[in-house]
């Protein structure tokens, strides 16, 4: 393997730019990172990052499904947690798995007390839903489709009256600072004044995940692997990064951008059909459409091959008109964009990037390896999702350790003196070459993520990942000069976070979850570890196997 790594993506010299102070440090605004600001203790300050132009922009707002935990009496946390167990592949950490389906009910209630409007049932009980990999209907929802909007308006509103709350929007996250072994913060470009050093005693990453990697995605345009690429560059250990969810249904229509189509969707009934009418599900696993999405996706691509198409399509023709319309208001009306009408026409569908179930690999609280340095969210590993995230999980772990993480930051912070946090670091950079003026960025990137779905897509093998690594070592080399924008740093952390990808996905020599070797169909008991990659300090990248616990 020969993957390297720079330290950082920009020169600097600490001297000449301007300084803020903080607490507490949040890159990223999606449910973890605004979930984990309001669990920070009120005397201190915080401030959040964000890229984006406004603070509600993150994958955890596109949401539609639901959040799922035990919410009705007649399911069990045990319940919960061997559907999480089975749906990850036999790769999931069970202490996690245990710790988040038992907390969930608190933290769900908590998201309540906020503010929070779930869809109800004419009794006042929580409405729930089904989705694939699920026993029971445990999934609650809002507005139909669209719970991870109202969980980020609740958010947003209760992080906007809070006094100790400061949000930044425009602000690009560059590189995580480090001296001495710690975390002390993050070079961050300002879209007014340019680059800015934020020293903070403890620093939470909650940058999303890495959708955009892939032609085929349901992920916001910000979801570039930011987050996972710079923790990588200041050391924190990457694990698990050959499982990438592929959500089987994404609306696909040619010249359009892709929606997702809920997996609640087959909850409520929804069969998928191929070209010539035909319900396939059935042939490939006894649950149907709600199988465990790793299968339903490779079940599509073995269809669209067989039927020559595609696409396949979702049918809701057989289901009460009334009850569909009221259940996904929002797919209705994307589709009706296209002349498509749910409740009795076809769907056109396949799969697309939806989901990193590795990250930065963190404990229980959501420390990384490196002092000062927390993850949450989708850029987190924390072993709750093992091989194959079970659906509606994630914005249970979301707000489970954004909690955590905020409280545990906060009483971290306190053990950070003044002395030690007011203070300016001898950290500097300097970056010889520079970028090449006539590169055409947006075509880079379009053979980039067209490189990523054909080499790493729902099926790989050997010669398509070697083809694929070479393909990323050819752009990486185009990337090396310094770049000056953002279309530039997302391009140098894509590239960065593409290969690791491609690199652990070659190693994996099995099938399990979200990864698909064609040439090594079976799961296999040896493979029961974790692939886990770091930076060294010659900027080498090493990977070391981890068995399971």
């Amino acid at each position: 393997m020969n993957i390297n790594s720079p330290r950082y993506l920009t020169s600097f010299n600490i001297r000449e730019l301007p300084h803020r102070f903080t607490d507490i440090l949040i890159i990223g605004s999606g449910l973890a990172g605004l979930r984990a600001a309001l669990a920070v203790s009120k005397e201190q300050s915080v401030t959040v990052l964000t890229k984006a132009e406004e603070i509600e922009v993150s994958n955890s707002d596109r949401a539609q499904g639901g959040i799922a935990s035990v919410l009705d009496p007649t399911d069990a946390f045990s319940k919960h947690i061997a559907d999480t167990l089975v749906a990850g592949a036999d790769l999931c950490d069970e202490e996690v798995v245990t710790r988040v389906v038992t907390e969930g009910p608190e933290r769900i209630q908590e998201m309540i007390q906020m503010g929070t409007q779930f869809d109800l049932q004419k009794d006042g009980t929580l409405e729930l839903g089904r989705e694939g990999g699920h026993g029971m209907n445990r999934v609650a929802h809002a507005h139909g489709d669209a719970t991870g909007h109202e969980l980020m308006r609740t958010l947003v509103e209760n992080v906007k009256k809070a006094p100790n709350i400061q949000v930044h929007t425009q602000c690009y996250t560059l590189d995580l600072l480090t001296f001495e072994g710690r975390c002390v913060g993050a070079i961050v470009n300002d879209s007014v004044i340019g680059q800015v050093i934020y020293w903070a005693r403890q620093t939470i990453v909650a940058t999303g995940g890495i959708g955009q990697l892939y032609r085929e995605t349901t992920n916001s345009p910000i979801a570039t692997g930011d987050g996972i690429a710079m923790a990588l560059r200041a050391g924190a250990k990457i694990k698990d990064m050959e499982f990438v969810q592929f959500h089987p249904t994404v609306l696909y229509v040619a010249g359009s951008s892709r929606s997702l189509i809920t997996e609640a969707i087959r909850g409520e009934g929804a069969f998928l059909i191929d070209k010539n009418g035909h319900r396939f599900m059935p042939e490939y696993d006894d649950r149907a459409e709600l199988a465990p999405r790793d299968i339903v996706s490779r079940s599509i691509v073995a269809q669209m091959v067989k039927t020559n198409s595609t696409t396949v399509f979702l049918t809701l023709a057989h289901k009460d008109p009334e009850l569909i319309l009221h259940r996904f208001p929002g797919i209705a009306a994307i589709c009706a964009h296209f002349g498509i009408d749910i409740t009795k026409d076809p769907i056109p569908v396949r799969p697309g990037a939806h989901y990193m179930m590795g990250g930065i690999e963190v404990d229980l609280e959501g420390r990384t390896n490196i002092p000062g340095l927390w993850a949450i969210g989708e850029v987190s590993c924390t072993g709750l999702h093992g091989a194959n995230r079970l659906a509606s999980n994630s914005l249970l772990e979301a707000i489970v350790y954004g909690v955590a993480a905020g409280i545990g930051a906060s009483k971290a912070a306190e053990t950070i003196s003044d002395e030690q946090h007011l203070r300016v670091l001898p950290i500097s950079n300097q970056i010889k070459t520079p970028r090449n003026p006539v590169l055409h960025l947006q075509d880079i990137k379009n053979t980039l993520k067209s490189v990523m779905w054909r080499s790493a897509g729902v099926k790989r093998n050997a010669e398509l990942l070697a083809e694929g690594l070479e393909s990323l070592a050819q752009l990486k080399r185009f990337m090396q000069g310094e770049q000056i924008e953002s279309e530039g740093w997302d391009l140098q952390n894509m590239l960065q976070i593409g290969t690791i990808i491609m690199q652990a996905a070659l190693l994996r020599e099995e099938t399990r979850g979200g990864h698909t070797r064609t040439e090594f169909p079976e799961r296999l008991p040896e493979w029961r570890k974790h692939l886990t990659f770091q930076r060294q300090e010659d900027g080498s990248v090493t990977v070391e196997t981890e068995n399971l616990k």
